[in-house]
């Protein structure tokens, strides 16, 4: 195994193969070969072959075992030694795949988008070893440089978790998004939201605003999903059955059946599940304050989130709330918040030094 391998991304112009090549240039200092229609810089796939010592697939989900097998023919026994992996949503398909090769074998699953950050800290990354010797190391330096929370799994255990991790859940959001359709729309119904509406809102948004075809192959392409939707299903026809019922002995049924069996079964994780409830809950009250600046700091260095919070003191300017967050573009910036009354006057003064000063530059103004 090199001291400092050479990638190749199959997918090298897709979301994840960008974000992946970006990733193992400036986090691990690689140098980072692609192959993609869409890329402009793309190699044909026997140069990947001949040189990448990492070889790793992100493609969709669809055609990844296909894929993978059209480049186990064109590598005739080259890829010995290596190391192959994948990233997608379903792993035993590909890692089966990958095992039809003489390279070493990992599936690797990010548990998230691409993000908008350098690395995966604050994210779970499902790590499937499943033909790792020479190469373990580097696969532990590649998992302590992601930052992400790593957890392991065979391929078929994965895909069984996945089908109530995520098929169930994006099926869920996707009949909600379709019942709020019917309701007459989200525009119709968020002024009355609750907190639980809300962040439901935002997660059916994320779905629709991201590509489709990962939502449709992972519902599709995971043989455990139909039995998982069979479950939901006799869930939701349970409380619907008892709901039309109506009667005494129906709410009883759902006291003891319905929450009463979850709470039993959940109970060691609910208080941890109710604090994360609050702390979003304060941060979407936090969001809605009226008046609010988003301040990038151009100087990463002790001091400078400092300086800032001096420069609304010394105007004289009470803070109500103040987040870390990125922009769509993923820069890094404070949003401060303030209550309606502040004095408007003041918040472009302090706004005005810290341009002139340096001390940062105001991305947004709310307000």
């Amino acid at each position: 195994m090199p001291v400092r391998p050479m990638v190749g991304i199959v997918g090298s112009g897709g979301a994840y193969g960008r974000w992946l090549a970006t990733f193992f240039r400036e986090r691990m200092g690689l140098r980072v070969l692609g192959h993609d229609p869409a890329d402009p810089d793309a190699l044909p796939p026997a140069e990947l072959l001949d040189t990448a010592d990492v070889l790793l697939f992100s493609v969709p989900i669809r055609q990844t075992a296909d894929i993978i097998d059209a480049w186990r023919v064109a590598s005739a026994g080259r890829e010995s030694g290596k190391l192959w992996l994948d990233v997608t949503s379903i792993k035993d398909a590909p890692v089966s795949a990958m095992l039809r090769t003489q390279a070493e074998v990992v599936g690797l699953h990010p548990m998230t988008a691409p993000p908008k950050s350098p690395t995966l800290k604050g994210r779970v990354l499902v790590l499937c070893e499943a033909r790792v010797a020479d190469w373990r190391t580097w696969i532990e330096q590649l998992v302590t440089a992601l930052e992400a929370e790593c957890v392991r799994a065979d391929p078929v255990q994965h895909d069984r978790i996945m089908a109530s991790v995520q098929a169930q859940v994006h099926a869920l959001h996707l009949a909600q998004a379709g019942a709020i359709r019917r309701a007459g729309g989200l525009e119709a119904l968020m002024p009355y939201r609750s907190v639980s509406f809300e962040l439901d809102a935002a997660v059916i948004a994320r779905m629709l605003a991201l590509n489709p075809q990962i939502y449709e192959d992972i519902q599709f392409g995971n043989p455990y999903v139909a039995e998982a939707l069979d479950v939901l299903r006799e869930e939701l026809e349970r409380v619907h059955a008892l709901v039309r019922a109506g009667d005494d002995a129906a709410r009883a049924a759902f006291r003891t059946e319905v929450i009463g069996a979850a709470r039993e079964a959940m109970a060691e994780s609910l208080d941890a599940g109710q604090h994360t409830y609050e702390r979003v809950g304060y941060l979407l009250a936090d969001l809605a304050e009226p008046v609010a600046l988003a301040v990038h700091l151009p100087e990463d260095r002790p001091g400078s989130l400092r300086a800032l919070l001096a420069t609304f003191e010394r105007h004289r300017l009470n803070i109500g709330s103040i987040h870390s967050s990125r922009t769509p573009s993923g820069e890094l910036h404070f949003r401060v918040g303030f209550d309606g009354a502040v004095d408007r006057a003041a918040l472009d003064a302090a706004a005005q030094t810290l341009a002139t000063e340096g001390i940062g530059t105001v991305l947004e103004r709310r307000g």
